[in-house]
């Protein structure tokens, strides 16, 4: 027979309606932390935005600590240290934190604070993907095109940026809509590069219209340009 006020499973007293406030208030306080950070860093105000959530992340949060991790990594209101970043991003992504995983990852693709460690990276990578962050997928169909740990494997490559443009990534539809043209079907990847400007951002815009403005293909080239309209709207 259980005991009142214990869990079934381990005999645990169960949180008092006080502990459950108290957690509730700790975690609304760390969800506005994080807002303002974000709105800080939207606004250029880095070193406010590191504050904020260095302040979120004091109680342990992954998502506060993955961005601690992003600030060092960048600059971003501190002295740039991808070594440090990795530290954070560690802690983060043991508690399973996809975006800290999918950063960690690129820092050992990248060899940028750690030494560089294909396996390492593409582990992370899929264990991001597997948590559903569709930029993994995408590096993923990199490793698969390149054939890092095996020969190339095209179709492979291409279901995965599929399955990331699909994801809402804007880089796995520009690489899906790159492999359709090297195999000949432009038309099947337009479309695909639609969707990515649709989700890209003005670094990428830049990217994909230096990729194409000067296509001999007038519609690559118009998607090109559009890009590039974009990037300096």
């Amino acid at each position: 027979m259980c005991e009142e006020n214990t869990s079934p499973e381990k005999g645990a007293p169960f949180p008092s309606d006080e502990a459950r406030r108290r957690a509730d208030r700790t975690e609304k306080t760390v969800e506005v932390q994080l807002a303002l950070g974000q709105t800080a860093l939207d606004r250029g105000e880095a070193a406010a935005a590191l504050e904020w959530f260095r302040a979120a992340a004091r109680g342990g949060d992954a998502r506060a600590l993955n961005m601690v991790g992003r600030c060092l990594e960048h600059g971003w209101g501190v002295a740039a240290s991808p070594a440090q970043a990795a530290d954070w991003y560690r802690r983060a992504a043991a508690m399973g934190d996809a975006w800290a995983m999918f950063n960690l990852g690129d820092l050992y693709m990248r060899g940028a604070g750690v030494a560089r460690d294909d396996a390492a990276a593409f582990d992370l990578y899929a264990e991001s993907a597997r948590r559903g962050n569709a930029k993994a997928l995408n590096m993923l169909g990199l490793f698969q095109e390149d054939g890092r740990f095996a020969p190339p494997d095209p179709a492979a490559a291409r279901a995965l940026y599929q399955a990331a443009a699909e994801g809402g990534d804007c880089w796995g539809a520009f690489n899906l809509g790159r492999l359709l043209v090297g195999a000949g079907d432009t038309t099947a990847a337009l479309p695909w590069f639609a969707r990515a400007i649709a989700a890209g951002f003005p670094d990428f815009w830049r990217t994909l219209g230096a990729a194409l403005a000067g296509h001999a293909d007038p519609r690559l080239a118009a998607l090109g340009r559009q890009a590039l309209e974009r990037a300096e709207a």
